[in-house]
Parts: structure tokens; sequence; C-alpha cells
């Protein structure tokens, strides 16, 4: 969908609306739940971890939000945009990292980003500077002419979520980003998406079912079976649970199913 400017120009919304918010979340597949009443609020310049098994909705959850799928109940909303009635105004203000790789290998790198931003509305020259401010931002300045397929997983990557951040956007989706990646790779997203938070306000929702990609601080969502079990820091749920680590801490509200949201 091509987004304008003029189309995603509406009057800037009071600066406490969150960047996500979801109220009482149900969707069903083929007769069967498959997420059920979740609600949950993110705000500007934070960075949410949906901690969840591998088949525990988070993608689902993302293609809800963006609109792959849109046979639902309850509300959706971006940047205060219901993502529905106000498609236009909501999706300019999203960028998303999906779990399988879509970059097109051979392009170039800045040649992937400059076609992003044509989808966007952006003109020649504007997409090739937004392309070379975030590829510098991501570190990757020196390879905007390289091939995609001559990358590095860990640097494929980076220029997704470059391109992700290209129109600007206050959320930042990332579903299982660093599938497939090694270890220093993994904890240079973690690092990466981090910065962005605190650096350029970006709201930032990274779902993963690795624990160890949860830092101290993070607040953290538990998704398991549809159900949303759990919300906040880690240190908050394991002090709840009676337990001494996060991996303990997840292992009883899986097995349990026992929900200790505020």
């Amino acid at each position: 969908m091509r987004v304008s400017s003029e189309q995603a120009g509406d009057a800037p919304l009071e600066p406490l609306t969150p960047a996500l918010e979801v109220r009482d979340l149900d969707f069903s597949y083929g007769g069967k739940g498959v997420l059920e009443s979740v609600s949950l609020a993110i705000e500007a310049g934070e960075f949410v971890v949906l901690l969840g098994p591998n088949g525990a909705g988070k993608t689902t959850l993302f293609s809800l939000i963006t609109r792959l799928h849109d046979r639902r109940r309850g509300e959706i909303r971006i940047g205060g945009f219901d993502v529905r009635g106000q498609a236009v105004q909501a999706h300019a203000r999203i960028g998303v990292v999906f779990q399988q790789p879509t970059l097109d290998l051979d392009l170039s790198v800045v040649q992937n980003l400059a076609y992003h931003g044509a989808l966007h509305g952006m003109g020649p020259r504007e997409a090739r500077r937004q392309a070379e401010l975030q590829l510098k931002r991501v570190g990757l300045s020196d390879q905007h002419r390289t091939r995609v397929r001559r990358l590095s997983g860990g640097q494929r990557r980076r220029v997704e979520i470059a391109r992700g951040l290209m129109h600007s956007p206050r959320l930042l989706l990332l579903d299982e980003p660093t599938v497939g990646l090694d270890i220093a790779s993994r904890r240079e997203l973690v690092e990466h998406a981090h910065r962005l938070c605190v650096e350029e306000g970006v709201a930032v929702l990274w779902a993963t079912h690795l624990i160890d990609e949860v830092r101290p601080g993070d607040r953290v969502l538990v998704l398991h079976r549809g159900r949303l079990l759990a919300d906040g820091n880690a240190e908050t749920l394991t002090t709840r649970l009676g337990v001494a680590t996060l991996g303990e801490a997840f292992d009883r509200l899986v097995g349990a199913g026992e929900i200790i949201c505020d």
C-alpha cells in the first residue's frame, strides 16, 4: 500500500498516546481459538519483550497488528489510530521485521531500502537520503552498494531494521529477529534495538522464545496458548512467583497457566 506524506500528515496526537494499544483481542482460525482477550499498551521509547514458546500466538498477534489477518474481535490502535478505520494513518506509524527474511537478494542494500521508501510515497532523492541515514545508524554505510546475498545473516537483519525505520515509524515490531544468527549477532541486534528506544524514541515489541534475549529491566509479556499470562519486568515476575530466575518464572507460568498481569 502506498502511503503519501499528505495522507499520513494528520494533526499530531498527544505525546502520551501509546505507540501501540490492543484491547480485548480475540482471534480464531478454523474454529480454534488462537488469541483470547489479549490487552496491552506500549509507550513511545519503550522496549517490550513478547516471550512465548513456539505456537503461543506471537506471530498471529503481529499479523493482526499489521492486518495480514483481519477477522478478529477487539481493538488495535497504533499511535492512537485504529488499524481498520484509520488504516493509512496507523500503518504509516509502524515498521516491521518479519520472522522470515523478505529482502531481495539480488538488489543492493540501498536499492532494497529505496524501494521501501517509494512504497511510502518518498521520491528517489528523499528515499536515498533516508536510506543512507538509516544505514549509518545500523553501522552499514560501507555496504550500501553491496548485493544483499553477499551479507552475513546479522547484517541482513540490520538492513531489515533499517528498512523498517525508513518512514520514521513510532512502533517497530520484530518477530523472532535472531532466528539462525550466531550468539554475537544476536547480542548485537538486541543492543541495537535498545539503542533505538533510547536514542530515537521508537517503541519496540520484540517477539522471541529465547529467555536469554531478555535484559535486566526489560518489560516482559508472557504469551502462552493465546493468553497473556504476565506483564512486568523480569525482577518483578521472579519476586512475585518466588523463584530465582526468569527461566524458572517462565516455566511456572507456562506449566500452570497462571495469570499474574496487573
